[in-house]
């Protein structure tokens, strides 16, 4: 093995579930936010003379790519699903959250239908190979593109509550704007994907599936009304040979088996302060046909704990996820503000430093 592999290579190298130079490290559905990264960039430099963009850029090993939006102008607050958005203040930064749910008040498949769905043709897939060109002009990174979230995309339409009635109550009009959802999708992935001509890498996909004590729809709810979109988008994905990156929060074990059987290649976030996440479990059970991504916790270790107790963290999770490979290391989601910037650092060199047992 090479003395320092190329970021794409040490990826490439872990996805197949082989031992790295170090473990990847990827801000996969992850940042420091506003308040966290003013405070890191202020300990950078005061203690190192760097910025946080001159630390992170030898470390991080995946980098995002996509098309350039071409569609429709948006409104103020508004995205291509007709989902707005307002800042709501947490006192140090702000949110964006939901202030308009355009199928709330929705009640046929035809009213579901009537809505201005966005299209593929709303993107520019022929920008790819430039901006890929781009991306690679300093390190050869293992490029990204994202971001399927199918049951996400279509609760922000509808609004969560009334979605999960409806899954009970209407499941017509879930099955119709789950369908349109993946039906965009599918087609996004597809001229992307055939545009990067094999230079994209993995593909990020996500719906938050689980809470803090378990999945929130039952396993068969989730099997008849998530699974079976997200299986005919990861086929498309994977028959242009790239490799499904799947994010949810919370507590999912119970439906790691199906989401290997709906094709998924990396489990993402790894909230292990959910209730009966356990990485040893994890990577006993499943290490075989599933690689993981995060698991540093947001929740709990890094804003609360010492920089000692980071360390002790990163290290436990390269020995255990990343033994024998199938491990990129990350924080679980955004780093939040009031997060030690000591503790980032401690997080980000170790696991630049350490190699598993």
């Amino acid at each position: 093995m090479k003395p320092e592999l190329s970021p794409r290579e040490r990826v490439a190298l872990a996805l197949d579930h082989q031992e790295t130079d170090r473990v990847p490290i990827a801000m996969v559905c992850s940042g420091i936010n506003a308040p966290a990264y003013v405070e890191l960039e202020a300990y950078l430099a005061r203690t190192r003379g760097i910025s946080v963009g001159e630390y992170l850029e030898p470390l991080i090993d995946i980098a995002g790519v996509g098309p350039d939006y071409i569609g429709p102008e948006l409104a103020a607050g508004y995205d291509m699903w007709g989902v707005r958005r307002d800042p709501i203040s947490y006192g140090s930064g702000e949110y964006w959250e939901i202030s308009h749910y355009p199928l709330g008040a929705a009640e046929t498949v035809d009213d579901v239908a009537a809505h201005a769905w966005p299209q593929a043709d709303w993107f520019d897939y022929s920008i790819l190979p430039a901006a890929i060109a781009r991306a690679r002009e300093k390190r050869d990174y293992c490029l990204m593109a994202a971001n399927g979230n199918i049951f996400e995309s279509a609760w922000y339409m509808r609004g969560f509550e009334r979605m999960l009635m409806d899954v009970a109550l209407n499941p017509e009009i879930v099955h119709e704007i789950m369908r349109r959802v993946m039906e965009f999708f599918v087609a996004h992935f597809d001229r992307l994907l055939a545009a990067a001509g094999g230079e994209i890498d993995l593909v990020f996909t996500a719906d938050d599936i689980g809470g803090q004590e378990g999945l929130l729809m039952s396993l068969p709810m989730w099997e008849e009304f998530l699974k079976p979109y997200h299986a005919r988008m990861n086929k498309v994905i994977h028959d242009h040979g790239v490799k499904i990156i799947y994010h949810s929060d919370g507590a999912v074990m119970e439906a790691v088996p199906g989401l290997i059987d709906m094709g998924i290649d990396v489990l993402q976030a790894l909230q292990f302060d959910a209730k009966g996440m356990d990485d040893e479990a994890l990577k006993r059970g499943y290490g075989d046909r599933l690689c993981f991504q995060g698991g540093i916790s947001v929740q709990s270790t890094l804003p609360f704990g010492t920089a000692e107790d980071v360390e002790a963290e990163v290290r436990r999770r390269i020995d255990v996820l990343g033994k024998g490979g199938g491990y990129i290391l990350g924080p679980s989601h955004a780093i939040q503000a009031g997060t030690p910037p000591e503790n980032v650092v401690a997080m980000f060199d170790t696991a630049a430093g350490y190699r598993a047992r």
